[in-house]
């Protein structure tokens, strides 16, 4: 949900569609630096998010990137995730997402070692934060880390504060880097690989997008639900699986500024409800 006016708007625009959980940007995305949140925003941002009680995560900016050779923007991305937990924390949020990073060509080892390091200065520094780093498993395209579920639980095991760091799930993201959803037997397969790998009680959010493209293409292209590779069965599975209920699912699908695309999916997804 956009923030525009001030981050309290979230919940008037989530209201509007009736959102059972939001997803938000504390600065813009696509930059470094952002004006500090005032006092009366995160006042009025606390009192709305009590009143709703409504599960609440933030996006990091796709900027940041933890596993960059070049020092100028593995520190500007240090400084920039840190930043943004401490405005997650003064806002009070659950989570706050982040894309690992990728390699640029300094070779998986070498990305995975400076997303670890990374993560474990930016926490060391701020030892009495509160939100959770959930790292998003990616579609794998060009040198992006974390797209398998054996990278993301050796961050997991390897991390020095493991219980400040979860998982964010994206079904395009995974059916792209080859974790077939799309039917009972391969949906369960999928789900039985990541608690055996990474552990279901990590899961700290899920993103639901349909994909662009096929299993396996190692290319991130979200589409509206039933209407990519994935198809509506996965999200029927999704819906209805008992172990994720308490899960937020947020909804990061292409959408115009009237969002009718998101009444729409939202629309289908508690149509596929069974109870």
């Amino acid at each position: 949900m956009s923030t525009a006016g001030g981050v309290v708007k979230a919940f008037e625009r989530g209201a509007a569609m009736e959102c059972e959980s939001l997803q938000i940007f504390v600065k813009s995305p696509n930059q470094w630096r952002a004006k500090p949140l005032a006092e009366a925003d995160v006042a009025a941002f606390r009192e709305q998010h009590a009143a709703s009680g409504l599960p609440v995560v933030a996006h990091a900016a796709y900027l940041i990137n933890l596993a960059s050779p070049k020092e100028d923007v593995l520190a500007a991305s240090l400084t920039g995730l840190a930043d943004e937990l401490d405005c997650c924390d003064a806002l009070g949020l659950a989570g706050l997402v982040v894309h690992p990073g990728g390699h640029l060509g300094s070779g998986v080892e070498a990305g995975i070692e400076s997303i670890a390091r990374s993560i474990d200065a930016i926490m060391a520094a701020r030892e009495q934060g509160s939100t959770t780093l959930l790292l998003e498993n990616t579609a794998g395209q060009g040198t992006s880390l974390g797209a398998t579920f054996e990278q993301l639980a050796w961050l997991l095991t390897r991390l020095q504060a493991p219980d400040r760091l979860g998982v964010c799930f994206d079904t395009a993201h995974a059916h792209a880097a080859g974790y077939d959803l799309r039917s009972p037997d391969a949906y369960h397969d999928t789900w039985q690989r990541f608690d055996a790998t990474i552990g279901l009680q990590h899961l700290g959010c899920i993103h639901l997008n349909d994909s662009k493209r096929e299993l396996g293409s190692r290319v991130d292209r979200h589409e509206q639900l039933g209407q990519g590779a994935i198809g509506v069965q996965a999200f029927r599975l999704l819906m209805n699986d008992a172990r994720l209920r308490h899960v937020p699912m947020i909804l990061e699908t292409p959408k115009g500024e009237e969002m009718l695309e998101d009444v729409h999916n939202l629309a289908l997804l508690r149509s596929l409800r069974e109870d």
